[in-house]
């Protein structure tokens, strides 16, 4: 199993279908959840505070315009980054909510949730090590009057070198490349980010309702992730 990676909970190899996935079973991650209950408490804490903060910057995004374009590069980069660390932790402590929420939509509306999300980790793994800002944002064109910053567009960027690393990593890369490419790509950066954002604080909200079990299965699945 060359994507194979070990259960936190009993040490098993497993191939994981989310690049977040931690156990093997619903088992072992219920039986993970039940041993540290105080730190999950801690986690929905330390996750809401993170929820309040992604939606802030993703409404300062919304409402940004006449900027000169380092900082409207700023506001974008973090709005993903926000967005990106809320989706993998919530991914982390309530896949089964995660996978019922996205249960509900249509073939096509789910397509693009996901691979808005995953073109976003393209991004914001990339942002800062591989490439800047600027290689992925297009500002709107010259002589646009108080043109607003979410409407300037994700640019066509080449396909990432991925030769160090590990083939495991390498998979999810050229994936999440290749959703940014189809779902990002020569679309409004404001788009993606607030559909993105959209979806996470309705999931935190159904997250946090009575009831709640997050770590169910999805229906039909049979797997907690």
């Amino acid at each position: 199993m060359t994507g194979a990676r070990s259960c936190e909970q009993c040490g098993a190899a497993f191939e994981p279908r989310r690049e977040h996935e931690r156990f093997c079973s619903a088992r072992c991650r219920l039986a993970w959840n039940s041993e540290n209950a105080g730190s999950q408490q801690a986690a929905g804490t330390a996750l809401s505070w993170s929820v309040s903060a992604m939606a802030n910057a993703a409404q300062r995004l919304a409402g940004a315009r006449a900027m000169d374009v380092p900082q409207a590069l700023a506001v974008v980069s973090e709005a993903v980054w926000w967005v990106t660390i809320v989706d993998a932790t919530m991914i982390r402590y309530h896949p089964g909510a995660y996978d019922r929420a996205l249960a509900r939509m249509g073939p096509a509306e789910r397509r693009v949730t996901e691979g808005t999300f995953a073109g976003l980790r393209f991004v914001r793994n990339q942002m800062g090590y591989h490439a800047g800002p600027a290689d992925f944002v297009q500002p709107q064109p010259a002589g646009a009057v108080d043109a607003p910053v979410a409407a300037w567009t994700w640019k066509p960027v080449p396909a990432p070198d991925l030769g160090l690393v590990l083939p495991r990593g390498r998979a999810w890369e050229v994936s999440r490349y290749r959703q940014y490419r189809d779902q990002l790509a020569g679309r409004p950066v404001g788009e993606g980010i607030g559909r993105a954002a959209t979806f996470l604080i309705h999931l935190h909200e159904a997250a946090g309702r009575p009831g709640h079990a997050s770590t169910h299965a999805a229906p039909g699945t049979g797997v907690a992730r």
